[in-house]
Parts: structure tokens; sequence; C-alpha cells
């Protein structure tokens, strides 16, 4: 059903559920179709809702349709808009950087509250490794505005999208370009009160129970790791957290939810005391904290 026919906000929602149906429930299309109709329109959420017979012009009509072709071929929303919200924050993404998760949301607010509780020093230092869209970091630094904040990643194009998003968070960041895996030691990364890191943890055997949209169009990179040694990441991670963290410094994970038990053990024989696993809103392993020597 092509929308250009459609004249009507309702019309809009049964052209969506019928062409989207094979790609999401119900429910997930009901709520794709309300967010995008209220970016196309400029009208709220309640008003769509309260008016259904509302009519849409040509060329918004068009600009719907537009979406709705791509998503069909199951791009995410966040993509085809080129933008999302985390943490009460607007950021841009784009296929450079991951869409940012509601359990990232999380991880970010256990590191706010440990920060209040472990207040040892006045000026927090925060490292975020694998800042992608820049979400964590930037998250952070606006809620401790006093905090010195770097960020690291591998990749040229996330940085770009990073530091888009700094600016338009109005937040300053020192953001560097480099390779956990392969630290060249001529770059400085400053030593830090708190190191945060959601890394890539998708194994191949994840790969095939995820949905397309995930795994067709966010960056593979940021995302997947070989099956043979899943928490590679992890290891070099805890490795460099050893080493940078000051004393009593904490470390804090986003993990595989299938992993949590290895994760814990990883950082166990790499002497972090105090480690802690932690469930998601959903009841899923998805969390872990450490510290270097004890709190």
């Amino acid at each position: 059903m092509l929308l250009c026919c459609m004249k009507t906000i309702k019309d809009v929602f049964n052209a969506f559920k019928q062409s989207l149906a094979p790609l999401y429930d119900a429910s997930e299309i009901e709520a794709l179709t309300l967010m995008i109709i209220s970016e196309i329109t400029g009208s709220s959420k309640a008003m769509i809702k309260a008016f259904p017979e509302q009519e849409i012009t040509l060329p918004q009509s068009e600009e719907l349709n537009n979406i709705l072709i791509r998503l069909q071929t199951g791009e995410p929303i966040q993509y085809i808009l080129g933008h999302t919200e985390f943490y009460g924050l607007t950021f841009k993404v784009n296929p450079s950087v991951l869409i940012p998760r509601p359990e990232t949301e999380e991880l970010v607010a256990w590191v706010l509250n440990s920060k209040v509780k472990n207040q040892k020093s006045k000026v927090a230092t925060i490292l975020d490794i694998g800042t992608g869209s820049g979400c964590i970091a930037i998250s952070l630094k606006k809620n401790l505005p006093e905090a010195k904040v770097s960020a690291i990643d591998i990749s040229t194009d996330a940085l770009q999208t990073a530091k888009q998003n700094s600016e338009l968070n109005e937040v300053n960041i020192n953001f560097i370009q480099v390779d956990i895996l392969n630290i060249n030691p001529e770059i400085e990364i400053p030593k830090s009160e708190i190191i945060i890191s959601n890394p890539p943890y998708v194994t191949l055997h994840d790969k095939t129970q995820m949905h397309t949209n995930v795994t067709d169009f966010e960056p593979h990179t940021a995302l997947f790791v070989p099956e043979k040694d899943p928490l590679i990441f992890y290891k070099a991670i805890a490795n460099f957290a050893m080493e940078n963290l000051i004393p009593n410094g904490l470390l804090f994970f986003e993990i595989n939810e299938n992993l949590g038990k290895e994760t814990v053990e990883i950082l166990e024989s790499k002497g972090f005391k105090n480690i802690e696993l932690r469930k998601d809103m959903s009841g899923r392993d998805r969390m872990v904290r450490a510290s270097r020597t004890g709190i």
C-alpha cells in the first residue's frame, strides 16, 4: 500500500501495519508509526492519537512513503531519521556507529550512582573504550560536568560522529583514535578513576537469533567477535584497566548475557576485586562492575 494515496493519519497507521507485519509485531509497528508521524508532521504523539482523521499533506505523504520503503528492507528507523535519544539527550547516528540501547542507559545510571557513593575525588576522570556514537561518554559528562572525560575508538568515522554529538550536546570530550587490541605506545591515554566499555560481544551463534535490522545494517566491527574467543575485548580491556585505573578505580562493562560467569572469571583472574554481576530490567545478566584494588 503506497502512502502517496493516503490522506489521513488513520490511513498511515493502516498502511504501516499492513506493510511492516512481516518484520515487526503489532506493538512495535504502532510505536514506530507514531514516532515517524510525529517526526514528519511536527504534531505531538498525543495529538496524533486524539485526531486520527487529521489530514496529511502530499509532501508529508511522500516522505512517509519513502520511510516505509526503507523500513521494509529492515533498515533501522534511527538510521533513516539520522538521530535517536539516549539518557534524555539527542544523538546523531549513522551506519558507522551502533544505535544506543536502553540497557546501556542502565549502565550509565550505574556509573553515576557508583560515582556518588564512591566520591573519593572531587573531579572524576573517566575513560570510555569503544565510544561509537559517544553516547556513554557524553551522557556521563553531561551529568558530571566537572569530570574529565576521554573516549577512544578504532573507527575514524565513529569518532567523527561522536565529535558531532559532543558539539550537539555542548560538552567537551577528549577523543582519541586507538585500537584497544593493539595500542600504540606513543599514544597518550590518561589514567582514570572510572573505565567503562560496551565492547563487541556478539558471537556468530548470537547472530542467528538477532533481527536483520541489526545484523544487516549496524557496523560489524562494533558488534561481532570470533566464536573461538568471544571475550577477546574483555581480556584486553581488563589488562589495560589494571595498568590505567587509579587505585580504587572502577571498571564497568556491558556484557553478553550468555557469558556473565565467564566475564566475572576473567576479571577475577586479572586480580579485580568486589566484582558484581548485575541484571538489566529484563532480568538478563548485562553488566559487570569491578574495582582495581578494593573500595
